[in-house]
């Protein structure tokens, strides 16, 4: 159970970018059942999407799929950032928001916004705005929390005072976890990797973070992202064309959202 048994309230959502996100709160996945809502495909910059093998884990977890579902592929989110659609965007929020307020959903997790890989951050941002547009429709106890993709399993930061609400498995969910994680064919390399680099222990608990205004001002390092160091080094390398920056594509699309929030409302 969780460590703060807030979480008990209502039914939850949980929006991320990429179909996979989902093995980093399984245990959760498994306590709360959660409607499940995935942006991209998950293909990268191949053909093959690996949605189907989320929609198992969530299956066998009691979660379920919500509405959008494997929305785009990866290549059209990155080619909807590179060209600024917001109207796209803006309007992926107004519908998440309206399934919220639809389902009478008590809180919603998604992708923090880590710098890592700009569908992750985006993400966070179509999110806040969602939430925003669905706060009328909703109890004024209706919150937001995120979760960490890239930073270590095993530890969570309470940035600017935002409440960290923590879920210990035991041993049966652990495994559980760590069975559905391996059985993630498409998945199988960075699984792998992660349990090497920390052990299968550091995933036994699992952090939800209080999203704050503050932190949503404040993501970002003073210097650049990872995603636009690796995009540098792949231009080198002729794999891309052109490399998303924050300042020139995300920072736009976000302030977009931003506005688009605090001036739409769904209705009750």
């Amino acid at each position: 159970m969780p460590e703060d048994t807030a979480l008990m309230r209502g039914p939850a959502a949980l929006v991320i970018a990429h179909p996979g996100h989902e093995l980093r709160v399984h245990g959760w996945l498994e306590w709360a059942r959660p409607t499940v809502f995935v942006l991209t495909d998950g293909s990268g910059h191949g053909t093959d999407g690996r949605m189907a093998s989320t929609t198992r884990v969530l299956r066998e977890a009691g979660a379920s799929n919500g509405s959008v579902s494997a929305r785009f592929s990866d290549r059209e989110l990155y080619r909807t950032i590179l060209e600024g659609r917001a109207a796209v965007l803006t309007a992926l929020a107004t519908e998440l928001a309206a399934a919220f307020v639809a389902a009478r959903i008590a809180y919603v997790v998604a992708d923090a916004a880590e710098g890592y890989n700009p569908g992750h951050d985006l993400c966070r941002y179509i999110v806040d705005a969602a939430v925003e547009c669905a706060r009328g429709g909703l109890p004024e106890t209706f919150e937001s929390f995120e979760i960490d993709l890239v930073a270590a399993p095993g530890a969570a930061d309470a940035a600017n005072g935002a409440r960290v609400l923590c879920l210990e498995l035991d041993d049966e969910a652990l495994e559980r976890k760590l069975t559905a994680a391996r059985g993630y064919a498409e998945m199988a390399e960075e699984v792998d990797g992660a349990i090497a680099r920390w052990g299968p222990a550091a995933f036994r608990r699992e952090y939800l973070r209080e999203t704050l205004p503050a932190e949503r001002a404040q993501h970002l390092p003073g210097s650049s992202p990872y995603y636009e160091v690796h995009g540098d080094r792949r231009r080198e390398e002729g794999t891309y064309d052109q490399v998303i920056r924050y300042r020139d594509h995300v920072h736009p699309l976000r302030e977009a959202l931003r506005m688009h929030a605090s001036s739409t409302r769904c209705p009750a």
